[in-house]
């Protein structure tokens, strides 16, 4: 049973893709903030798979490998042709002493140190250390994780460009493309400002991008998304909910951007709030679809940690929203004037 209608990824790819409009982020599976038990992290890609979900988003840095293992465990399970797999590239992960190991929002990882490398060496290192993960060589999406000042700072964003475009990184990526070993190459940040450089410099099929284009955030409505259209990019939108105030709301510890969110966002979710309310409409669910209004974005994928929340992230994907739920946060300035919305719930069933 499908889920969704299904959408070409792009035009470019040699074997044109096909992404459910819901898909699934893993990194829950990694073990972020708390630790999942391995039976429970199956269940929850096999509830998943059985919900019709047939995207699944992963990358080392997940728990420093677990969550591709524990995906790598599944897949066996699965008919791996009717699947889209993405991972990423530009972390290695090496033995280490206990002390060194850098587990960043992860607990309970194996003992490994992270090395960011985005040379073609490291590239091709990568991508090998993670098809042995995920036990198949069949990855269909590649990208680049976090290749950006805001992971790096802005002179780490520069250097690491500078192993991309001159010392064999991307050469790497066309290189898995051209040999088939891959479909499409792509990368996976939090800032829309280091896709619109990257798609300056060279031709990407796909950017996943996490939180900047939500009810919260609508700057690339200004040039990326619209360059998105005109190069024939499509994009993989991850962290509808902004690391979770979209899903709880205001309420004590959200958090915004991995952190605990500050007051002038506390009080715009709070407003946003209360238009949904007043259309008897989950915030949540107003959250997980809005994205998907726009043209260029391709899929939403939403993290879960167990079934219960991959049936939520199915239900609330389903909810009928009135449309004067979105004419009210326009007219409250809430979301942008020129934003795209659902003029019908674009995935019911």
């Amino acid at each position: 049973m499908k889920l969704t209608q299904t959408r070409l990824l792009n035009q470019r790819t040699s074997k044109p893709l096909q992404l459910t409009q819901l898909g699934f982020g893993t990194a829950p599976l990694g073990n972020l903030y708390r630790k999942v038990a391995d039976s429970d992290a199956q269940a929850t890609l096999r509830a998943a798979w059985d919900a019709g979900i047939r995207y699944f988003d992963t990358a080392p840095q997940y728990g420093l490998g677990r969550a591709e293992q524990r995906v790598g465990t599944a897949l066996p399970n699965f008919d791996i042709s009717e699947l889209t797999l993405s991972t990423k590239v530009g972390r290695l992960l090496l033995d280490c002493e206990p002390e060194e190991v850098t587990p960043e929002a992860f607990v309970d990882v194996p003992q490994k140190r992270i090395v960011f490398d985005y040379t073609y060496d490291g590239i091709m290192k990568s991508f090998a250390q993670s098809t042995k993960r995920l036990g198949t060589d069949q990855i269909d999406i590649l990208m680049l994780h976090d290749i950006d000042a805001g992971t790096h700072g802005q002179q780490g964003e520069e250097k690491y460009l500078h192993q991309l475009f001159s010392g064999g990184g991307y050469r790497a990526l066309t290189e898995l493309k051209d040999n088939e070993q891959i479909t499409a190459i792509g990368a996976g940040v939090n800032t829309w400002e280091i896709c619109e450089k990257l798609l300056h410099e060279a031709d990407f099929d796909t950017f996943l991008l996490a939180g900047r284009y939500t009810l919260l955030e609508q700057e690339p409505l200004e040039s990326f998304l619209p360059l998105c259209i005109a190069r024939d990019v499509g994009i993989i939108l991850g962290g509808p909910y902004n690391s979770g105030i979209l899903a709880t709301g205001a309420v004590e510890g959200a958090r915004y951007n991995y952190e605990p969110a500050p007051a002038d966002i506390m009080d715009r979710v709070a407003k946003i709030t209360r238009v949904c309310d007043a259309h008897d409409t989950p915030l949540i669910a107003a959250a997980l679809q809005f994205p998907l209004a726009h043209s260029a974005i391709k899929t939403v994928i939403p993290g879960a940690s167990n079934p219960q929340e991959i049936q939520q992230n199915v239900t609330i994907f389903k909810q009928q929203i009135p449309t004067a739920l979105w004419a009210d946060l326009k007219s409250e300035k809430l979301i942008a004037p020129d934003t795209p919305t659902p003029e019908e719930t674009p995935n019911a069933t």
